[in-house]
């Protein structure tokens, strides 16, 4: 086992690639994706992710482990889901969820036999502390017996007035996507139910547009009027190879029963877009309970990319040289208001801020290369103003800008770098996660506007 919060710093120092992130815990090496499996058991928060530690490529996708009692130290653990020959996750163990099943640990998985094959959810139950796991290839949910339904993926559990359900993404013959709804009653046998909810709903075609409903979610948060029902989809196109133009997108609405099967109904009344930058798809949201209030964490897979919106991505050769690719961002606490969802970092990670580099700049200002800037807008001016922040180089090349967005009077924002993942938070909304890779003549640059001032603490890891 290896505490990565206090490895991390040394082996991001040695590792050949400067664009290696020390703040996000991942393994040094090998390809990951989607978050899978967030869970709170036994006092640990433990994140499962998609992972090929053979190359930086998507290739016989097995899970990845880490842990973490407060957030900020993390643990990493052996892999702990693998494709078994002949069986039916052979060519993958691909996106899913852990529960506790009467106290055993539990995951449900889409395991795929074939390449370009249907997905089954498959169930291994795993060790008190998760980190042993036993695969008998046992198949909790076959592809649905509907003709209109013609693709199926990554299922996510959730309970409702006592029971417990489960939904899978979808997508359908006449090319909506989908969510399908099971009841649950034991892990081992999922009861299908039929389609849920669809892209046709006008809420939905308005906020969550797909030919397949990827990864979705469903969790209840605290909201300005008590609690609200988040549903958040990744928005799958066919063509998509990574790219995911249409990225994650949510609905915000509310539960109910159906007064005749008793089944849940899920009523959408708003909506948005779940993350505004580029490099931000295949959340994961895990539901917790603090008391009688609900609350909800969220991590989201950062890629690395040919470059969007004028920055310098990498070449598929360039991410096999460097041996990894791949970054889950940091974990997100969900809230709503005024029926908007809202997305702020853990304040655990506050941890992470070391010593103060700059205090209530103005201008423009040199950004270490792991850092945290807190700009406030101006209360002077009244008047809102462009915040970017650039990639500048000393050789006097045009500047590459990987952040630009405007800050209003008294409005906040957070801006964290960690080597090439940048994530902004602005206060009221939700987040903005991009990736950029510092050449070695660069430096990272924020320029304000007129009356907004700016904080900038480098990172550090605590003891």
């Amino acid at each position: 086992m290896t505490d990565l919060a206090l490895s991390s710093l040394a082996a991001a120092a040695v590792h050949p690639d400067p664009a290696f992130p020390r703040f996000h815990p991942r393994p040094a090496r090998g390809w990951i994706n989607d978050p899978n499996g967030i869970s709170y058991i036994n006092g640990r928060y433990h994140v499962f992710f998609q992972y090929n530690p053979e190359s930086a490529r998507h290739r016989q996708i097995q899970w990845g482990h880490v842990s973490s009692a407060d957030l900020v130290h993390w643990e990493e653990h052996p892999v702990a889901l693998s494709p078994q020959p002949g069986g039916p996750d052979s060519a993958g163990c691909w996106t899913g969820v852990v529960t506790s099943d009467g106290g055993v640990p539990t995951a449900a998985y889409s395991g795929v036999r074939d390449h370009g094959g249907h997905s089954q959810v498959v169930i291994a139950r795993g060790s008190l502390d998760l980190v042993t796991w036993k695969q008998d290839g046992h198949v909790a949910a076959s592809m649905p017996a509907d003709p209109l339904v013609t693709a199926v993926r990554d299922p996510f559990i959730f309970h409702f007035n006592g029971a417990r359900y489960a939904v899978q993404g979808a997508g359908l013959a006449d090319g909506r996507a989908a969510l399908l709804l099971y009841t649950v009653e034991s892990l081992d046998d999922w009861k299908y139910q039929g389609i849920w909810l669809t892209s046709a709903d006008p809420v939905a075609a308005a906020f969550a547009p797909a030919e397949i409903w990827e990864c979705p979610q469903l969790v209840q948060v605290p909201s300005s009027s008590g609690s609200a029902w988040v549903m958040m989809f990744s928005l799958w196109l066919s063509g998509d190879d990574h790219e995911h133009a249409n990225g994650v997108g949510h609905l915000v609405g509310s539960l109910s029963a159906d007064p005749v099967s008793g089944l849940p109904v899920f009523t959408p009344s708003s909506g948005g877009k779940s993350d505004f930058g580029k490099d931000f798809y295949a959340p994961q949201v895990v539901q917790l309970s603090v008391g009688s209030t609900p609350k909800a964490l969220l991590w989201g897979w950062a890629n690395e990319g040919p470059g969007r919106d004028g920055r310098r991505g990498r070449t598929q050769e360039e991410i096999d040289d460097a041996g990894w690719s791949g970054v889950l961002t940091h974990p997100r606490l969900l809230s709503v208001v005024d029926g908007e969802l809202v997305v702020s970092p853990v304040p655990e990670i506050d941890a992470y801020r070391g010593s103060l580099v700059a205090s209530g700049v103005s201008a423009a200002v040199e950004v270490p290369g792991f850092a945290e800037v807190r700009v406030t807008g101006s209360v002077v001016t009244g008047s809102a103003g462009i915040v970017e922040l650039a990639l500048v180089s000393g050789a006097g090349d045009a500047a590459q800008v990987v952040y630009s967005g405007s800050v209003a009077a008294g409005e906040e924002l957070r801006i964290f770098v960690d080597a090439s993942l940048v994530e902004v938070y602005r206060a009221g909304s939700v987040a903005t996660t991009l990736r950029a890779y510092p050449a070695p003549d660069e430096l990272w640059q924020l320029t304000l506007p007129k009356g907004a001032t700016a904080d900038v603490w480098e990172l550090t890891l605590p003891e």
